[in-house]
């Protein structure tokens, strides 16, 4: 058998322990993969990863003291090559964009079948994006009008600082968080957001993040 199939390693993050036991009793009853720890936050995954060396890691979204897609954007910076699956009950779409915009490799829903599960964990071992069956029809409808959109959206050039702005409204941080991140006030911030919102010819702030993650702009680093 191959060896590499054979310790292709898993850490689970979940605050509830009955979602990780179960997880982790899908993911033991397949050959070829195991679980080597597990957390029950963001913070405590960061921890265990200098400590493991995973190929996967499966989270939840909603988590106390880091939530999931805080944790995923710190996992890519410091770790690039560890695949990612969102293990949520967020069926929202919303959460989905956030998702992928942080940088996820896979999105399923909690409510998905266990054979799901696998078959994401083998989809994303091979370099290809996994999204449940729940969410693929809204999804593909999603870029369809993404692509009618684009007719009515001009083209847009943004200053550095508008991009800053405009990845961490992606990521979905508030006007606070995106001041003290990037040393402005909150003011400035909201004067970015509403720039942003009149260049890109939209409606909110869901509607921008929306358009900008289904079109794959301005998400690379400034």
């Amino acid at each position: 058998m191959d060896t590499e199939k054979e310790n292709y390693r898993i850490i689970i993050a979940d605050d509830h322990s009955l979602i990780r036991q179960g997880i982790k009793s899908i993911i033991a009853d397949n050959d070829g993969m195991s679980v080597v720890a597990e957390a029950a936050n963001g913070i405590e995954l960061l921890e265990l990863l200098k400590e493991h060396n995973p190929d996967m890691v499966i989270l939840d979204i909603s988590m106390p003291d880091m939530n999931g897609i805080e944790a995923v954007g710190k996992i890519k910076q410091r770790y690039p090559d560890i695949k990612v699956l969102i293990v949520t009950m967020h069926g929202d779409n919303q959460y989905f964009y956030h998702s992928i915009a942080a940088g996820v490799h896979g999105y399923l829903i909690k409510e998905d079948s266990d054979a799901e599960l696998i078959k994401a964990i083998e989809r994303i071992k091979k370099g290809k994006t996994y999204v449940s069956p729940q969410l693929q029809e809204a999804i593909s409808g999603d870029m369809i009008g993404a692509f009618r959109e684009q007719a009515s959206v001009p083209m847009v050039t943004l200053s550095p600082r508008e991009k800053q702005v405009l990845q961490l409204v992606v990521k979905g941080y508030t006007s606070k968080k995106i001041a003290a991140l990037l040393t402005l006030s909150p003011r400035t911030v909201d004067h970015h957001r509403a720039s942003l919102i009149k260049k890109f010819n939209m409606k909110n702030t869901v509607d921008l993040v929306n358009y900008v993650v289904r079109n794959n702009l301005f998400l690379e680093d400034v």
